[in-house]
């Protein structure tokens, strides 16, 4: 499975990327997935529905079925985050999985910065950040930067990298 990370600080760009890169993929012919990882509880059921009384009556998973698409929740009661790679196994195969998050697993990554937040880029303590897409110019020595907008350009590195 073909992976490639986008990774920064908050308010860095990095959804907004992913967005663009996911569109610009398809049009290009690939199937492409995401996985995003949060840190923050989320719930993506409503209350009142018979999935949140499943769950709140002790299932461990609930999967939900129409003619438009499938989810399957999972509860981590005990457990922990799950592991990327869990994740990953769980995935159908496709040509490419964007992943949000997740910034010290092994997986090459862009780096979303935007200088308006005054944050410093993390690249410098993280190899496996392979190029910047920055709004300032920003520069890691021996990497390439990318300007956060130019989409195709970025989408260019990462087809090429992973001989898409």
């Amino acid at each position: 499975m073909n992976l490639w990370g986008i990774t920064g600080r908050n308010n860095s760009g990095k959804t907004r990327l992913i967005d663009r890169l996911v569109t610009e993929f398809a049009s290009r012919g690939l199937v492409v997935s995401t996985v995003k990882q949060v840190h923050h509880a989320f719930d993506v059921d409503r209350s009142g529905t018979d999935s949140i009384r499943h769950r709140q009556a002790g299932a461990s998973e609930v999967f939900l079925s129409s003619r438009k698409r499938w989810a399957l929740m999972h509860e981590n009661r005990s457990e922990g985050e799950a592991a990327l790679g869990d994740l990953l196994a769980k995935l159908s195969p496709v040509d490419l999985v964007l992943i949000e998050g997740f910034e010290r697993e092994d997986h090459p990554k862009i780096e979303a910065h935007r200088g308006e937040t005054g944050q410093p880029l993390t690249a410098h303590d993280n190899n496996t950040i392979k190029a910047i897409a920055s709004d300032s110019g920003a520069q890691v020595s021996g990497r390439p930067t990318f300007d956060l907008n130019d989409t195709a350009a970025i989408a260019d590195f990462i087809q090429r990298d992973l001989n898409l």
